[in-house]
């Protein structure tokens, strides 16, 4: 029996309960043929690397050997690429031989360097190891139709019970072959060990990732996601042409589906790790390598244009204009705050009056008393943001020292700096190579470095 208050908080569905309900109804007047029973389901994990050791993914495996989920289920494909040389071979074969007996199978894929029409990135290592997968269903005799592919970066270590999440709604959704799954990516593998900027980029990519789960309307693929193999297969995977494979994703699979297509927030974590190099300045620059590739998202923005304003519209995506046209915006919108926003907010109240100082105009003379409102509220939200991060942190690790919480809260005074040389300059560096014609044909990695005594 449940007290009152908690009954208020089940029937007004805050813990799904009104939701789960719905579900069971919705399967229980389906067609037994277009059931999935959970006992039927199968997760593929294909986990991409590049020259990484096994000090970087034996914990991400483990991660994934601790699911909730009958790992007797779980096909695991390691896809490592021909160009991490020997020691990358030999590392793959080593896991496969350690973790092989843990699931229903390891499969150890090797990408070979210098295919035809691929860039020398993720995404053709991802088609890669994805076609092999669906080699082995097919010898297998596994539906596809009823397996679900979770594609991983190296340090990517899921909860234990995200892949039951998914499970639950793939089986409970009829579209479920038309739907990819996103989980909430959070930078906090190695947050005690990371620097102060880092820490603080990290920890605000994980605030905009929860935030943009609680908008499902505007969600689309980023870095990990799960997508229905048989879906996959039908669109021949990945692209092996673009640098930002995962965000693209989202736009590929719209257009080939004629628009029936969308995301589900899984609201699970899979962490990651903050950016970290052996020395200081070294991860300062790796740092803006990372945020400079994820800028180059804006090339979606030729993408999706040229389909939505093309003559030709119709017969690519059998999409009506205006709901087309509100993601574009949307997408263009995203890009153009990313790269103006904080600079705005910094120095535009002033620009009018610095440009025309003895302007009478009103609106001159008090925009820098406007911006100043916004920047109190926007100071506002960061002490929430500060109050709030201090809560999610794992727990201080023992050889970590106790100022490091002191730090944590510190570091938040470096902000508009961050914001301004690390969002926007990252942002407009990488538009103004798209603008340019200086395009990016090479996936530039993120190195993982793993701190002597912090293997966990």
């Amino acid at each position: 029996m449940h007290s009152k208050s908690e009954a208020d908080r089940l029937n007004n569905g805050t813990f799904g309960i009104l939701e789960h309900i719905a579900n069971l109804k919705m399967l229980a007047a389906t067609d037994e043929k277009d059931l999935i029973k959970p006992t039927e389901v199968y997760h593929a994990i294909l986990l991409m690397a590049y020259n990484e050791g096994e000090d970087v993914l034996g914990p991400s495996i483990e991660a994934i050997k601790k699911s909730t989920f009958d790992c007797k289920k779980i096909i695991v494909v390691l896809g490592y690429e021909e160009r991490g040389g020997p020691e990358m071979e030999n590392t793959a074969k080593k896991l496969q031989a350690k973790f092989k007996k843990d699931f229903y199978e390891f499969l150890a894929v090797k990408h070979p360097d210098g295919l035809p029409n691929e860039i020398k990135g993720k995404g053709p290592n991802l088609c890669y190891a994805g076609r092999a997968l669906k080699e082995f269903v097919t010898a297998e005799k596994i539906p596809m139709e009823k397996v679900i592919v979770t594609s991983l970066d190296s340090d990517n270590r899921m909860s234990e019970k995200y892949l039951d999440y998914v499970a639950y709604e793939f089986i409970a959704r009829p579209n479920r072959q038309r739907l990819s799954y996103q989980p909430v990516s959070l930078f906090m593998n190695n947050i005690w060990e990371a620097t102060a900027p880092m820490r603080v980029i990290a920890i605000s990519n994980s605030f905009f990732n929860i935030i943009s789960t609680m908008r499902p309307h505007t969600l689309r693929n980023f870095a990990s996601h799960s997508q229905p193999l048989a879906a996959l297969v039908e669109m021949d995977f990945w692209s092996k042409r673009t640098i930002v494979e995962d965000g693209h994703q989202y736009w590929r699979s719209l257009f080939h589906f004629h628009g029936d297509y969308d995301v589900v927030p899984i609201h699970v974590a899979i962490y990651q790790d903050a950016v970290m190099e052996e020395t200081f300045l070294k991860t300062l620059k790796a740092q803006f390598i990372q945020l400079r590739r994820w800028d180059y998202g804006a090339s979606d923005v030729a993408f999706v244009g040229v389909r939505l304003f093309s003559r030709e519209r119709k017969k690519i995506g059998q999409m009506k204009f205006l709901p087309l046209f509100a993601k574009f915006w949307r997408l263009l919108d995203g890009h153009v705050m990313l790269a103006a926003m904080s600079p705005i907010v910094a120095f535009g109240g002033w620009v009018p009056r610095l440009m025309n100082y003895d302007s009478k105009n009103l609106l001159t003379y008090n925009l820098p008393e406007t911006v100043g409102v916004v920047q109190f509220f926007a100071s506002i939200g960061l002490m929430a943001t500060i109050i709030v991060s201090l809560k999610m942190l794992p727990p201080r690790p023992p050889e970590s020292k106790k100022i490091s919480r002191i730090t944590m809260i510190l570091q938040w005074l470096m902000m508009p700096v961050i914001a301004i040389v690390y969002q926007s300059f990252c942002a407009f560096y990488s538009q103004t190579r798209l603008m340019l014609g200086l395009y990016m044909e090479k996936f530039d990695v993120t190195k993982k470095v793993v701190k002597k005594g912090n293997k966990s």
